[in-house]
């Protein structure tokens, strides 16, 4: 069961969750290079006639960051981000639970019951970003594909959950893990080898061999990549996916020798385990971009 057959309660609040996201970023990204710019503006002198074009660029730069900061306070991308995702989540471990007769999905429910229990759990999901996300697609509820795999005998709705589901997002935790924890550390290599350059052009003035403030500008370098990685969180996020892709692991495990008796119980747990790695992001993330 991929993603296209998840509800369109899911994709809607998927999208809108990548679109708040890659604003947050885009705009952040800005907001940095135009302090940047303002910095390094303040701190060179490159007269043409009458206007003073370094001063010109850090006019520029500084009117670029305030209007990216502004954006990102009236428009607030971060909320769309959080609260798409938040939905998101939390409609996908809903679908996968009633494809696979999950809690509270339980064998035996009639196809009614069950897409009320369905219907009611997702508004109260909806009830949590209402003021942000916009529910439009068709199928939002239960999907085709959902009932088909609903339908399977046992040991079959099994191997698509560890597969699809489990294994899915075991793979996308690791694979995330490693990126993480690979731009995290050449990111703080480069800061390092910012405050380093920036050291030796405060010695280099401080002895009068370059009357530039060359340190000021890499100064504002070195802040601006440290704002950055406080945006991205990279160190924390590594460490965070790594710890979920080593429990999913042992899910796995577990899952393969459950029995049918069990199954819906065990679901319920592997399900509780992907939403509080969720609810750690999420909380991580509150309040960290502005």
């Amino acid at each position: 069961m991929k993603t296209e057959d998840l509800p369109g309660f899911f994709r809607d609040a998927d999208k809108a969750s990548l679109n708040g996201q890659n604003a947050t970023v885009r705009w952040n990204a800005v907001r940095l290079v135009g302090l940047l710019a303002g910095a390094v503006g303040g701190a060179l002198s490159w007269r043409l006639g009458e206007i003073e074009l370094w001063g010109l660029l850090a006019l520029l730069g500084f009117a670029v960051a305030l209007v990216a900061e502004v954006i990102l306070l009236v428009t607030q991308p971060q909320r769309d981000w959080y609260a798409g995702r938040a939905l998101a989540e939390s409609a996908k471990t809903l679908a996968w639970r009633f494809a696979v007769k999950a809690d509270p999905f339980f064998e035996g429910l009639s196809p009614s019951d069950l897409r009320r229990i369905m219907r009611d759990r997702l508004a109260e999901v909806a009830d949590k970003g209402k003021d942000r996300i916009r529910l439009s697609s068709d199928q939002l509820v239960v999907t085709p594909t959902m009932e088909a795999v609903r339908a399977l005998p046992f040991l079959e709705r099994r191997r698509i959950y560890i597969d699809d589901r489990i294994r899915d997002q075991r793979n996308w935790y690791a694979s995330k893990a490693d990126r993480c924890k690979r731009l995290g550390l050449t990111l703080q290599s480069a800061l390092i080898a910012g405050e380093v350059t920036a050291i030796v052009a405060a010695a280099v003035r401080a002895f009068g061999i370059l009357s530039i403030d060359l340190s000021g500008i890499f100064a504002a370098v070195v802040a601006s990549g440290a704002a950055w990685f406080g945006l991205r969180q990279y160190s924390s996020l590594a460490s965070a996916y790594s710890v979920a892709a080593a429990e999913l692991n042992l899910t796995i495990a577990q899952l393969e020798d459950v029995e049918e008796s069990d199954w819906a119980v065990v679901v319920a747990d592997a399900e509780e385990a992907i939403s509080r790695e969720h609810t750690m992001w999420l909380a991580s993330r509150t309040g960290a971009i502005i």
